[in-house]
């Protein structure tokens, strides 16, 4: 490409006769060269017919002169020039957009970004017309831009030349042949025992997904997979002592999700932990005749397992042949305001508070009407700065504000990845990610392997162990019945924080609705709770069906329409008549439609990415005129697709469902038959699920579990059970961390700091005073200070003040003499007299140490904070024992208006829910359910958004939930014995 000029990113790509090298580039060495010597030089390299010189022009000052010069040099070497345009937005109106992003890229503002950001507002793509214009003394240019468009033509699937790596089968045997003997010897394994009816069926389904990987050639693909799982089981060996003569198939180490889950090969290579003839999965969504894109196989790994996993697969197949897949994170439009108003030279506090009063979905209209009702924010909607912000913002939202990593997939090539996909480095060293997201490497038929880390299973893994060191046994999930009548009372009463899938307020409040009995009750739980079905307009219905089901009463299903019954009463029975998986989308179109499955797969695939009207009416179309074809009335068959396109998007397949629901109720086992264990391996894989360790912790002290705080003479680095009671980690304090995980057969040369505390006790026994801690562990005067001001060195007669007055005297602090390590290094061996330099320090209020809790626990061994705040509150006030639950029989009356007062500990406002807050407020003896709806939230934004803790004035509601709910009608600040940061509050969209 010679001629052009490329000023995006602050990056410039120069060619002969461009505008800033004017006379051509320059040899290593020696004089000049002229463009004509240049471009000549291309031109016998490519070809005269393949070589053109490309004119630009922006209307930037020399720009004519440039293109003049470089016609000139296109006649004296003997070539033809083409006319091309350096589009950088669609429309010239998006030039200040654009202008913007490019400061926001460079961290600049507007003002200071002028040499990073183009001329003027001509970079747009143009219409044929305006182009022809442009260049209308060289209209060859024009005509050979048309005849070089017309000679390009690239497919994605079937022009790149990618291929997945083979796998290595012995000598005499075929892919076919090998995978089917991986099979055969698992289905003896797993079906040998098994009642004959079942044996037949298994065996029929095994057939016939066989002959459908001969078919489409997948015998290779399925067989990588499994030699991944070999690794996996290396992995296993060494972290967790699995017998490595295990096959693959037998106490697999991940667990299957998404549609794979309904396969048997799946299931027999160990892809998979769930029996799909049992459980009676649809396997067209995974498999079929038709098969439009390569099978989607997600797997789910331990934290610790999946990040080995994928260094070993780097290491296997070399970082030329193996890539993560990019994901490109969108503008919302609170981080677009964030960003924008920064560029325009905003100020940056005001930005901070505007950022933290919007919802994550806020829109500008939004956004406008909330900077209106804050009084101290309200004139500045009469700038033109701030008007510019919403209406840039506006128009930032949906676009791509950076590429990022795909949370875990892996594209792995037989040919190196430069060849065929762009690839960048990643931000670890020695690895790589290919600058196509999911979809894009869907489309060109790619093999996208999805490692995922599943924080559950890392807490499970935990568990398993601490219950074998504290109880002496081993205990084998896959042998527990998943039929314990004391573990689904557990879950229909809603006692399920914590536990896998289920633990969300709208689960807790569902759960004695539906009265889930077993495993597929419980997949019919973890996918009802999802946009897909409330969008469709199920969740209601078949919550009322649920209920009288439970009441013992009859219920005549509705499937919308007098056809649909006879037509969809196969694959909506179970589901009372509303769709709540994605397999029942391919299941209706052949149903209704006489769709084949692979045709009902595409028509899913279609729905569930953005389209628009006009797309969707032509599915619409697509499908009405199969289910006339099929004699089914148009009136029936808008119906059946009504419920297909409200669902397609955001559900789930049932196979995944079943897998989640599995995980559920084995986490919920644990949680019933050994809390202690259960609630440590949560503490420990924190971040993970829906609520923090303070919220946690006060569910395990109304299970009759204390959490005592950590001891660097007691704790371990992570969280563990001391007798019936849980003991916190050394890595809970902040400032001292280190994964629990990690230090496990760790060396001592490369443990963290909680874990050479912990060595060196047990090595050495216990401490005997703060001097004996930092001497003896090289601690430095900011870690022994979180190790204070967290309660964790306690010594007889000494508060944590005096303890600080000490540690200041031992170590002084960094910007002192001395500093950290080197300042205990220079200590004297045997203990200087401090007691001598002590002074009498005032000991922490009650109040005080909660704050010093918080400050470095984020959760407190002592008094939840509104058990000290309930002394400035009146009498009357309500708290959550009122509110009680559903077998409490002295809850409050429906409507009664009552006022409680409350920690926030979750905010929730789901886009389904046109507006509506769903908040929960925690006070010393339990939580509650508080709903504010939107007027409210316009009125009290700050309140309802960002004050930690706060008074609900509202109406108790306790109709259509088995937990009352109080109907916000007011807020006001709490009152508090003083200052505090509180844990924060974990807050969803």
């Amino acid at each position: 490409r010679a001629g052009s000029r490329e000023q995006g990113a602050g990056s410039r790509e120069q060619g002969a006769g461009s505008r800033e090298e004017g006379g051509g580039r320059r040899k290593e060495e020696g004089a000049p060269r002229s463009p004509t010597s240049i471009a000549g030089e291309f031109r016998d390299v490519f070809g005269r017919e393949r070589f053109f010189i490309e004119l630009q022009h922006h209307d930037v000052y020399g720009d004519t002169r440039r293109v003049e010069s470089l016609v000139e040099v296109a006649k004296r070497a003997g070539l033809r020039v083409v006319a091309t345009n350096n589009a950088h937005y669609h429309v010239r109106e998006r030039h200040r957009l654009n202008d913007v992003l490019v400061a926001v890229r460079h961290r600049l503002t507007l003002d200071s970004s002028h040499r990073e950001r183009r001329a003027n507002s001509e970079f747009y793509l143009k219409r044929p017309e305006s182009m022809a214009r442009q260049f209308e003394r060289y209209p060859e240019a024009i005509a050979n831009t048309v005849a070089i468009a017309g000679q390009c033509s690239f497919d994605l699937t079937r022009d790149l030349p990618y291929r997945l790596p083979d796998y290595p089968v012995p000598e005499g045997a075929t892919l076919d042949s090998f995978l089917r003997g991986v099979c055969e010897r698992a289905f003896r394994r797993k079906y040998e025992a098994l009642a004959a009816h079942i044996r037949e069926e298994a065996r029929d389904r095994l057939e016939r997904e066989l002959a459908l990987i001969e078919k489409h050639g997948l015998a290779g693909f399925f067989l990588v997979y499994w030699d991944i799982l070999q690794l996996v089981g290396e992995i296993a060996h060494e972290r967790r002592g699995r017998d490595p003569r295990l096959a693959p198939d037998e106490r697999p180490v991940g667990r299957g999700r998404g549609s794979s889950v309904s396969s048997i090969v799946c299931y027999l290579i160990g892809l998979s932990h769930i029996d799909p003839v049992q459980n009676k999965l649809y396997l067209e969504r995974f498999l079929n005749d038709e098969l439009h894109s390569l099978p989607d196989i997600d797997l789910d790994f331990p934290r610790d397992i999946r990040d080995e996993l994928l260094q070993r697969i780097y290491d296997r197949y070399g970082p030329e042949h193996a890539a993560l897949v990019a994901a490109f994170p969108t503008y919302r439009f609170r981080n677009a305001v964030l960003d924008i108003g920064k560029a325009l030279g905003l100020p940056v506090p005001v930005l901070a508070k505007l950022n933290r009063l919007v919802g994550h979905f806020a829109n500008a209209d939004e956004v406008a009407e909330m900077i209106r009702r804050v009084p101290e924010m309200r004139p500045l909607l009469s700038t033109p700065a701030w008007r510019d912000l919403v209406e840039l913002a506006k128009e930032a939202s949906g676009f791509p504000r950076h590429i990022g990593q795909h949370v875990g997939g892996v594209v792995i090539s037989a040919e190196p990845l430069s060849s065929v996909v762009p690839v960048e480095p990643a931000r670890m060293e020695g690895r790589y990610v290919c600058q196509w997201d999911k979809d894009s490497v869907d489309d060109a038929r790619f093999v996208k392997i999805d490692f995922l880390a599943l924080g559950m299973l890392s807490a499970i893994d935990d568990c398993l162990e601490i219950v074998e060191e504290v109880h002496g046994k081993r205990i084998d999930l896959g042998r527990v019945a998943h039929d314990s009548p004391e573990i689904f009372a557990s879950i229909t009463a809603g006692d399920t924080m914590g536990v896998f899938q289920i633990e969300s307020r709208a689960q807790i409040q569902t759960l004695p609705r539906t009265q889930p009995r077993n495993i597929d009750d419980l997949a019919v739980q973890v996918a009802i709770i999802r946009p897909g079905p409330i969008v469709a307009g199920a969740f209601r219905p078949y919550m009322e069906y649920r209920e009288r089901l439970a009441r013992g009463e009859p219920i005549e299903v509705d499937y919308g329409h007098p056809e649909l019954g006879p037509l969809l009463e196969h694959c909506l029975g179970e589901t009372l008549g509303h769709v709540l998986y994605q397999d029942q989308v391919l299941q209706i179109a052949c149903a209704v439609a006489g769709f084949t499955p692979g045709q009902g797969d595409r028509l899913r695939r279609a729905m569930s990415r953005k389209r628009s009207a006009e797309a969707m009416r032509a599915l619409a179309a697509e499908f009405l005129e199969g289910a006339k074809r099929q004699g089914v009335s148009a009136e029936a068959a808008a119906v059946a697709f009504a419920k297909m396109a409200a669902f397609a998007a955001f559900g789930f397949p049932k196979s995944h469902a079943v897998a989640f629901a599995l995980l559920a109720y084995e986490s919920c086992w644990l949680r019933y038959h050994y809390p202690a264990a259960y609630f440590c391996a949560l503490f420990n894989s924190q971040p993970m699920g829906f609520y923090s360790v303070e919220v946690l912790t006060g569910d395990a002290r109304r299970h009759g579990i204390e959490v005592l705080g950590p001891d660097v003479n007691r704790s371990r680095a992570g969280a563990w059970p001391e007798g019936g009671d849980i003991r916190l980690g050394l890595q809970q304090v902040k400032g001292i961390g280190g994964g629990w995980q990690e230090m496990r057969g760790t060396s001592a040369g490369f443990l963290t700091t909680a874990g050479r505390i912990v060595q060196e006790r047990d090595a050495r026994g216990p401490y005997r005073s703060l001097y004996d801690l930092v001497t003896r562990t090289r601690l430095n005067h900011a870690e022994a200070e979180a190790l204070i001001r967290a309660d964790a060195l306690r010594d007889p007669g000494l508060s944590r003040r005096e303890l600080l007055w000490q540690l200041g005297l031992l170590i002084p602090p960094r910007g002192k003499e001395g500093v950290g390590r080197k300042a205990v290094a220079m200590q004297p061996a045997l203990p200087l007299p401090v007691e001598h330099d002590m002074v009498a320090l005032l000991a922490l209020s009650p109040w005080q140490e909660l704050a010093w809790d918080y400050d470095r626990l984020g959760v407190t061994g002592g008094s939840h904070p509104m058990a000290l705040v309930r002394p400035l509150l009146h009498e009357g006030m309500t708290t959550s024992l009122h509110l009680g639950g559903p077998r409490n029989p002295n809850r409050l009356p429906q409507g009664m208006t009552v006022e409680m007062a409350g920690m926030v500990v979750t905010r929730q406002r789901p886009q389904t829910a046109s507006g509506v807050m769903f908040m929960l407020l925690e006070d010393e003896f339990g939580l509650a359910n508080v709903v504010v709806y939107t007027a409210l939230q316009d009125r009290q934004r700050e309140l309802v958004r960002a004050t930690p803790f706060v008074i609900v004035r509202g109406r108790v509601d306790n109709e259509k939930s088995g937990f009352p709910n109080i109907i916000a009608e007011s807020f006001r600040a709490c009152p508090l014995p003083g200052l505090i940061e509180a844990p924060g509050s974990h807050d969803f969209s």
